[in-house]
């Protein structure tokens, strides 16, 4: 069979049309329904009588017929004649009648409002053509009529004006019939089409929607939560499956439930899905299944609120105790426990009730802060005040008075470089154990008033020693005088000792104006003195000062000139052959 250049052509384009059509196609979802297209055309075909003969032109009309029933794939049948006058000058008329059947696809390319759409089809056509009152040359004898086998292959383009109307633009196949012509006995022809249309559908299969929805959307954890689906365009009697996921979402049908109770406080999603299909096979086409989601907020307890502090009494003489009072409302009913604290003193307690102590508290507002926390650690305070106040103390007697002038009447001093680390048990001449003794009569003695009362040594050095040796001497000249105390009966735990070595020194203008207050010394005595004032510098700095307590008062500072040891308190090097006096312990009565 020869088909010519014109033919190949046409049956490329035609088979290229159809390809891409099928390969547009693959994306339409869900197919469309079935559809029925019926179009009236006027059409031109190029013929030709023998293959070396070229050519003429058939004109006439056809009208064809397609039923559309999956993905745009259908069969389409059609009707056409068509007529030639004297071809070739030869007086012969050609007249055709086809009637070809086969499949179709269409692909709709565009759509826009009103209706308006593009339509594509591709088809290939097989049937019988029908030649008549002509001159058809065969064997063994020419005929006015003949019957062959005829085929259709091509396609076009539509455009519908409404839902109904539309136009077909332009329709183009190659034509193949076998009608005898005494030669090949075989016509390859191209046939254009111009036409009318008349589209007719039934109703537009449409997908499968979902909508889920929770209830309540925001709640607290442990609430409740329901999740229902709504779906829509399901077919009837087909079998619709529900399924549900996320946070612990659990449900078969239309609702799902979900349990909150171990949920942080934020944002969930619940996922959601229908299919529908035959019992088995829901959802194995793509339209017949959908899937949505749902949100719902876990919100944060509410802290405690309304919470209150009351002290009973408000006001309190240092050392008394006062009642504290707790109180507040949990919004969601959740337990409540309490917790106490103070700016000052003591508090303790178990409950909504705890119990205020004062002691040691300085006279002023202490600040109690009263919290209450929930069982999820939420807290809210309130805050009351007590006022404090001084107990009232009795003025003090005279003899209390007295013994407080005289425990601040001494310091006590050192001969040069003394104790030494080898004898730490030396170093206080006579004079000063006199006054220690005397001390620690007198304290002794005050201690009945005041227990609590105590002493505090400091003790110095003067600068002529490195700081780390100062330091050590200064440590060991408290520790002595403390132990001449303690052996005449104070407790030790009643003694203080500070070493200061050289540090807090007094200058030589302090020493100068101490000696010229000191009233044991006459105006010519302290001339005299006052011309080896370095010397009386260093000798000064060589003492342990005394504090009380309970006065803060600190010993006088004054170096005893009138003392039988005094030049051995002055000497700068602790002189060879001079004898100290030896340490003096004695026995409290």
């Amino acid at each position: 069979m020869r088909i010519s250049n014109v033919g190949r052509v046409l049956l490329v384009s035609a088979s290229m049309l159809a390809g891409a059509v099928a390969w547009a196609q693959q994306n339409q979802k869900p197919p469309a329904p079935v559809s029925t297209d019926v179009a009236v055309n006027f059409t031109l075909e190029r013929s030709q009588l023998v293959p070396s003969v070229c050519c003429f032109w058939l004109k006439g009309g056809s009208a064809d017929a397609a039923v559309t029933f999956w993905k745009g794939v259908g069969v389409a049948a059609s009707l056409d004649g068509e007529h030639a006058s004297n071809v070739d000058n030869g007086g012969v008329d050609v007249n055709k009648l086809s009637f070809l059947a086969g499949p179709r696809y269409t692909w709709t390319a565009w759509k826009g409002g009103d209706d308006h759409r593009l339509t594509l089809f591709g088809q290939g056509l097989f049937g019988v053509t029908h030649g008549f009152d002509g001159l058809y040359p065969a064997l063994p004898t020419p005929t006015t009529s003949a019957t062959s086998f005829g085929m259709l292959a091509g396609g076009g383009a539509n455009f519908y004006l409404n839902k109904h109307w539309g136009i077909r633009l332009i329709e183009a196949d190659y034509v193949r019939s076998q009608l005898p012509n005494a030669a090949a006995n075989v016509q390859n022809d191209l046939r254009l089409s111009f036409g009318v249309t008349y589209h007719l559908q039934a109703a537009q299969t449409e997908p499968v929607t979902l909508t889920c929805a929770a209830s309540p959307a925001v709640v607290f954890a442990g609430d409740p939560v329901q999740v229902s689906a709504t779906a829509g365009q399901l077919t009837p009697k087909q079998s619709v499956v529900y399924s549900w996921s996320g946070v612990g979402a659990t449900g078969t049908g239309s609702t799902a439930n979900v349990a909150t109770a171990n949920l942080a406080p934020g944002s969930y999603t619940v996922n959601c899905q229908v299919k529908q299909g035959k019992a088995g096979k829901e959802g194995l086409k793509p339209w017949d299944a959908a899937s949505s989601t749902a949100s719902f907020t876990v919100k944060p307890f509410d802290p405690p609120t309304g919470v209150r502090c009351a002290v009973a009494p408000a006001s309190l003489v240092a050392g008394q105790s006062a009642t504290v009072t707790a109180s507040a409302v949990s919004p969601q009913n959740r337990p409540l426990s309490y917790s106490f604290a103070a700016t000052a003193g003591a508090i303790s307690g178990s409950g909504s009730t705890a119990t205020f102590n004062s002691n040691g508290v300085a006279a002023g507002t202490v600040t109690i802060t009263c919290s209450a926390t929930d069982d999820k650690g939420q807290t809210a305070t309130a805050t009351g005040a007590e006022t404090i106040t001084e107990p009232v103390v009795a003025a003090p007697s005279p003899e209390i008075k007295k013994l407080e002038e005289r425990l601040a009447l001494h310091s006590i001093f050192f001969p040069t470089n003394l104790p030494t680390a080898a004898k730490p048990d030396g170093g206080l001449v006579a004079s000063q154990e006199a006054t220690l003794t005397a001390l620690a009569t007198d304290f002794k003695h005050y201690q009945e008033f005041k227990p609590e009362a105590h002493l505090i040594l400091s003790g110095h050095a003067d600068q002529r020693g490195k700081p780390e040796f100062n330091k050590a001497l200064s440590e060991r000249r408290v520790a002595r005088t403390k132990q001449f105390l303690v052996a005449a009966g104070i407790p030790e735990a009643s003694i203080e000792t500070r070493g200061l070595g050289s540090d807090e020194n007094l200058s030589a203008a302090e020493v100068k104006a101490l000696i010229e207050e000191n009233p044991e010394l006459t105006a010519a005595e302290r001339t005299r003195v006052q011309k080896q004032l370095g010397v009386i510098v260093w000798a000064q700095n060589r003492r342990v000062d005394v504090t009380l307590s309970t006065t803060g008062e600190q010993s006088l500072r004054q170096f005893p000139f009138n003392a039988a040891d005094s030049l051995t308190l002055l000497d700068k090097k602790n002189p060879a052959g001079k004898k100290l006096a030896a340490p003096v312990v004695t026995t409290a009565k």
